[in-house]
């Protein structure tokens, strides 16, 4: 690993742990004077990858914001199909960055080029009227890393599971470095703590209590859905094939692999994509090479639930 990764990985670490009070909250305020740098949207102009953003409110009753990426159509289509849309729940333990924390602008920004797909990063919300493509309500996925993997598959089971079918069908799920639990310890949580970056048992538990319900340990349903302390989850038809993705040196590889069994049991499709040396969040690393095949595996994903061109 190169040694500016390292040291942005430590950096990182750093910000996190000093950061988180006793009480349970986080200083955001710190964590973003330390840590967090923003990219700024660009709704007037492409960036260099031919890609413009937008900041949309979701609900402005509670400030709920999301950012869009889009990429024109080029001159060479006529007649531009429309695209798949990727709605994309960062990562960050359930209390950290933003959509428009630079890593996952980045992070989108390409996704957006490579799959061709409008990218809708931090919450689901209608493609505000200045995007000038058309986007295909067919293919929409869900996509998120870490915790925001944990949102995407809850978010996937509760609107494939609604009474009334959304207008919008559920194509697929990319879930990378998922981020699920339980009470009892994984082996790779145990054999991995104090040797791979970000991701440590206390960490894990600060933020697994600031996020569940008073009271609750890791096998509340939100934490554990692989079925290993409990009952397996109840998956709707509709529930969409899954590409997981496991990095070798994350202590959440096995979570990851339960994640995948759990789905084979029930009969869902999924897909299990390895990188054996990448650790926790190596897609914020451009320089990375496993970077780079992550975002062709997201686009061969995406683009085998392309409908099939008529004779």
């Amino acid at each position: 690993m190169p040694w500016t990764v390292r040291l942005q990985l430590r950096a990182l670490e750093a910000g996190v742990d000093a950061t988180q009070r006793r009480d349970g909250t986080i200083n955001r305020f710190l964590f973003s004077l330390l840590v967090d740098r923003q990219a700024p949207a660009n709704p007037a102009r492409p960036d260099a990858l031919g890609v413009r953003s937008v900041d949309v409110t979701v609900d402005a009753s509670t400030g709920v914001r999301a950012r869009v990426y889009f990429s024109a159509p080029t001159a060479a289509e006529t007649k531009p199909s429309p695209r798949p849309v990727i709605v994309y729940f960062h990562g960050g333990g359930f209390t950290y960055f933003s959509a428009a924390t630079r890593p996952y602008d980045a992070l989108c920004r390409t996704i957006c080029r490579e799959t061709g797909a409008v990218v809708v990063s931090k919450r689901l919300c209608r493609l505000p009227p200045e995007i000038p493509v058309r986007a295909d309500l067919a293919r929409c996925f869900l996509a998120g890393d870490s915790a925001g993997a944990n949102i995407a598959h809850h978010g996937a089971q509760r609107w494939t599971a609604a009474a009334t079918p959304p207008p919008i069908r559920l194509a697929g799920l990319l879930l990378l470095a998922t981020y699920f639990g339980g009470v009892d310890r994984t082996e790779s949580e145990l054999a991995l703590e104090g040797v791979a970056p970000i991701v440590n048992l206390r960490r894990s538990d600060f933020w697994w209590k600031a996020f569940l319900p008073e009271g609750a340990d890791r096998n509340h349903p939100a934490a554990h859905v692989t079925g290993e302390a409990g009952p397996e989850p109840e998956l709707p038809e509709a529930f969409p094939p899954a590409m997981v993705v496991v990095g070798g040196l994350d202590p959440l590889q096995d979570c990851g692999r339960q994640y995948a069994a759990m789905l084979r049991r029930k009969g869902r499709e999924v897909r299990v994509v390895e990188f054996p040396e990448a650790v926790h969040a190596f897609y914020f690393f451009p320089v990375l090479p496993d970077t780079g095949k992550l975002v062709a595996e997201i686009k061969a994903f995406v683009e085998s639930t392309a409908p099939e061109p008529i004779a």
